[in-house]
């Protein structure tokens, strides 16, 4: 199987776990093309960086030749399943995007919890209503929220995609959550969303034992919630499933990446690494790894 593969790589600056600007500096010397950052909470809250803020963050990215792919805007909690909390979650939501446009991307990745399998479910009403309403919005300025594969199976959030007025809310493609958690096939999953995706992560993993995505993810009066550091946490422990190396895991890459050529996707593949032990090591490796299918 032959590759040319054109896209861009980018990496998350938070895998690395240092300070901004080290991270920053940390992905372009290792080959990044770009980076997504997270957006929600400490110096990179939108409350907390004004236009002079952002003007500067955007001039350092420009000054080290990088770009941003996407910004993380997950809310964590149960995603949009709450409508008490999600009119501030929206809120919220739409200052990431707008600091997002503000930093030179107009993409911004988040979890909306598990979406139902039954449409009848008020929970799947009240996720559809909040993200018409993001969908809108993003649309309105040239934006889109990109929800994460993996809580649901790719044809249950095709379904729900569907039925929103605008690709306003589309889809950041992880293939490692859907081998780790519902046993989706990624490859099935890139041709079902394929007009819908717009940012990828690039990870793999394995699955442990099967398990129920609401233990993972958080459900609406089910029980735990969703949050990146539970998430990472459940990567160290491994329990359910493992995080490893790019080319280690379940994801077929060779299949996956021609998936994505087949649809004519161009954007990002950005590397995500969620363990504390030697992520710089092992994000130098994907790069590399990234780099063979060019």
């Amino acid at each position: 199987m032959s590759f040319n593969m054109p896209n861009k790589i980018g990496v998350i600056v938070d895998s690395f776990r240092l300070p901004l600007k080290e991270g920053l500096q940390k992905a372009k010397e290792l080959g990044a093309d770009g980076v997504q950052i997270y957006a929600v909470s400490g110096e990179l809250d939108p409350a907390n960086i004004d236009k002079k803020g952002r003007d500067e963050l955007k001039a350092y990215i420009d000054s080290l030749g990088l770009e941003i792919s996407a910004l993380c805007g997950d809310l964590g909690g149960h995603g949009f399943q709450d409508a008490k909390e999600n009119a501030s979650k929206i809120v919220k939501s739409k200052a990431i995007l707008d600091l997002a446009k503000d930093l030179g991307t107009n993409i911004v990745t988040t979890h909306i919890g598990i979406v139902p399998d039954n449409e009848k479910d008020p929970i799947y009403q009240t996720m559809l209503k909040a993200c018409e309403e993001l969908g809108q919005y993003a649309t309105s300025i040239g934006g889109y929220f990109a929800i994460e594969t993996g809580p649901e199976k790719a044809a249950t959030l095709k379904a729900f995609l569907d039925k929103l007025s605008t690709k306003g809310v589309s889809v950041n493609f992880d293939p490692a959550n859907m081998v780790m958690v519902t046993k989706d096939d990624p490859v099935e999953g890139v041709k079902l969303l394929r007009d819908y995706i717009v940012h990828t992560h690039v990870k793999d993993g394995i699955q442990l034992q099967p398990t129920n995505p609401k233990d993972v993810y958080g459900y609406l009066d089910y029980g735990g919630e969703t949050s990146h550091e539970k998430i990472a946490e459940m990567v160290e422990n491994g329990e359910y499933f493992r995080e490893v190396p790019l080319g280690q895991g379940a994801v077929n890459f060779d299949l996956y990446f021609q998936a994505l050529q087949d649809i004519g996707y161009s954007g990002y593949l950005t590397i995500e690494r969620e363990v504390k032990t030697n992520p710089t090591q092992d994000i130098e490796e994907a790069v590399k790894f990234i780099q063979t299918y060019k």
